[in-house]
């Protein structure tokens, strides 16, 4: 599964833009990661909001992805709990409940610098399969 999310993680040419990578992609799961870079930070100097959020929505919408197949994001929220300043951004999601075309995914975005991880957000959304197009 994980050469398939691949594939399909390089035609988002956005996600090609800020460089994100995906690590993990199996039933039920995804995590996506992406280094920092100064274009990404805000003027405090931690990682913008947009970025963060980003992050957690493309990984809700691959784990709801490797349990109903062609998805769509249909809504999300994201809490933040502390600025993301580090090295790395890691995003974790699983799959809370799963229909036939609904999904119900949560997220958790951690700023990584060496070994250390810090919880920054926490989202949850809803992830809808679409018809082939």
């Amino acid at each position: 599964m994980l050469e398939e999310g691949k594939e399909i993680l390089s035609q988002q040419s956005f996600s090609l833009l800020l460089g994100e990578k995906l690590e993990v992609f199996e039933a039920g799961t995804a995590e996506l990661s992406l280094k920092m870079r100064d274009d990404l930070k805000q003027n405090n100097g931690f990682a913008h909001g947009g970025v963060v959020s980003y992050l957690a929505d493309n990984c809700i919408t691959f784990a709801g992805a490797s349990v109903l197949g062609s998805c769509v994001t249909s809504e999300y929220k994201v809490n933040y709990v502390r600025p993301a300043i580090g090295e790395r951004l890691v995003a974790r999601s699983t799959v809370l409940y799963s229909g036939k075309r609904q999904a119900t995914c949560e997220c958790k975005v951690y700023a990584k610098t060496d070994n250390e991880e810090k919880l920054v957000a926490v989202s949850l959304g809803t992830i809808n399969k679409i018809d082939a197009c």
